[in-house]
């Protein structure tokens, strides 16, 4: 919501673009759930004439679309400038035969994922062949302490952990806060990580990161299946086998084999 000093979540507005945040925030509303004129009104703050005469913009762009009777979705403009986004990425493009062979090997499901803003953000998926439909999706975002491929983003950042496991599970006592940073540590020193259906009850995950040529982690792999297909003794026999996806994707990004890191950087 834009509020009256000019901000949106507390971020200052640039001089003279109110009008573009405002168009913005539509478009995000719709995104998120607000399908009629009346929930983006309530959504966004925005005057119902204003909403009314951006929102018509929006269609005319090919922003929004009709959908049922008094409501929007978003179209086909954004749907276009998406898969634009996603091609001007290099990750999706130089991991996609790793990913698919992986997929193939296994059966499972496959993502790859970077952080954004705090979060994990899909960036690919590769359904699994076997068990249930992964709720995840391209685009969706899912907490970094709670899934195997987020705690893999967050390998060897033990300035992190507590704040943002604080920050994603609020109640949680020193206990939890203590178990979660000794699980990192032994994830820092495997190069890998696992979800043990700590965000999904059933589903469970081995992730492990994915490294640029300087070294930095810039984004996370991970193999997910429903708890069946997923015992713990082969998500042990799936750590070498992500490390070895992870890092085959890292060299294509010019990561090299002097640049191992000392101290659980596999």
């Amino acid at each position: 919501m834009i509020e009256d000093s000019g901000t949106v979540a507390g971020a200052a507005i640039p001089q003279g673009t109110q009008t573009l945040a405002r168009g913005l925030q539509i478009v995000s509303a719709v995104a998120h759930g607000s399908t009629t004129l009346k929930s983006i009104v309530e959504a966004t703050g925005i005057g119902r004439s204003s909403a009314h005469r951006m929102i018509q913009l929006l269609v005319q762009m090919g922003y929004l679309r009709h959908g049922s009777p008094g409501e929007f979705r978003l179209g086909p403009t954004l749907i276009e400038y998406g898969f634009t986004a996603l091609n001007q990425d290099p990750l999706p493009v130089v991991a996609r035969e790793s990913l698919e062979a992986l997929a193939e090997r296994t059966q499972d499901t496959i993502h790859l994922s970077v952080e954004d803003g705090e979060s994990v953000l899909y960036l690919h998926k590769i359904p699994g062949t076997r068990g249930a439909e992964m709720r995840s999706r391209i685009g969706h975002r899912m907490p970094m302490t709670r899934t195997g491929v987020g705690k893999a983003l967050l390998v060897g950042q033990d300035d992190r952990w507590e704040r943002l496991f604080v920050a994603e599970n609020p109640g949680a006592d020193s206990a939890a806060v203590d178990a979660f940073v000794k699980r990192m540590q032994g994830y820092t020193r495997d190069g890998a990580s696992l979800d043990l259906e700590e965000n999904e009850p059933g589903i469970r995950c081995v992730a492990a990161p994915v490294r640029d040529g300087s070294g930095d982690i810039v984004a996370g792999i991970s193999l997910s299946a429903t708890r069946p297909f997923m015992p713990k003794d082969r998500m042990q026999a799936l750590v070498p086998v992500m490390k070895a996806a992870a890092r085959e994707i890292s060299v294509k990004l010019g990561y090299g084999a002097d640049r191992d890191r000392i101290g659980g950087r596999n």
